[in-house]
């Protein structure tokens, strides 16, 4: 489904990723591993077009999207939940959902995924009126996660999802990605800094260090490796 090749992206003068290649296939979630500061959320700006890449190509479903405008990818079908969440904190929980489901025509269907993202999340439906700035942050990446369903992406970029959220939270934001996968077929790519849960929800997984993918495998295999337990599972 996404395919990077030799990848190189630069904020100015500073290289940021480094002749990055990796492949997402149909229906898998992926997730990304690495420190702070190693390229993973410039990844998936790469993709999404918001920092696209001075080299190399990707490709969404054997399109080339390595210089289209973020709009356009978009409307492709992939949706990026950013890091620290970026909801509209003016608008209410329902707005933001709906700003989600923007460009979509079928009425039916938004309807349909409204009411599955409240089936999900129980504390959104009850909350659909309040300004989004009024959540907690638990609730409020709830409510980044669901903005992006709303579009119906057949690609999912979730940056960070745990961030900031305490241990449960962070137990059902997981539990909910799996889930969505599961449902509704949804590709999931997925950069984390808490390798021990994305590991675990993943089927296969790459480790980036300064800009550079340095190992790939099955996640399976990757909480087996001395080096990955040393450097970033604290075993």
């Amino acid at each position: 489904m996404l395919e990077l090749r030799n990848v190189d992206t630069y904020y100015g003068n500073i290289q940021a990723l480094d002749g990055v290649s990796l492949t997402v296939g149909e229906g898998e979630i992926i997730c990304l591993i690495g420190a702070n500061g190693a390229g993973k959320s410039t990844t998936l700006m790469s993709i999404s077009g918001i920092v696209p890449p001075r080299n190399g190509e990707i490709r969404f479903e054997g399109v080339d999207i390595t210089h289209l405008d973020p709009d356009r990818i978009f409307a492709m079908g992939i949706a990026q939940v950013p890091e620290g969440r970026r909801i509209f904190p003016y608008l209410t929980v329902q707005e933001n959902l709906d700003m989600g489901a923007l460009l979509r025509k079928d009425g039916d269907g938004v309807r349909a995924d409204l009411d599955y993202i409240f089936d999900l999340f129980p504390i959104l439906k009850e909350r659909r009126r309040q300004p989004g700035g009024t959540l907690s942050g638990g609730e409020q990446q709830m409510l980044a996660i669901s903005r992006a369903l709303m579009a119906r992406p057949r690609l999912l970029l979730l940056d960070e999802p745990s961030l900031g959220l305490a241990p449960l939270l962070v137990q059902t934001i997981f539990e909910v990605i799996g889930q969505i996968n599961r449902e509704n077929e949804t590709t999931i790519f997925l950069v984390e800094q808490n390798a021990n849960m994305a590991l675990k929800v993943a089927g296969r997984g790459y480790v980036m260090e300064t800009g550079r993918i340095t190992l790939a495998d099955t996640t399976e295999k990757l909480l087996e490796n001395e080096n990955v337990r040393r450097a970033y599972l604290g075993v």
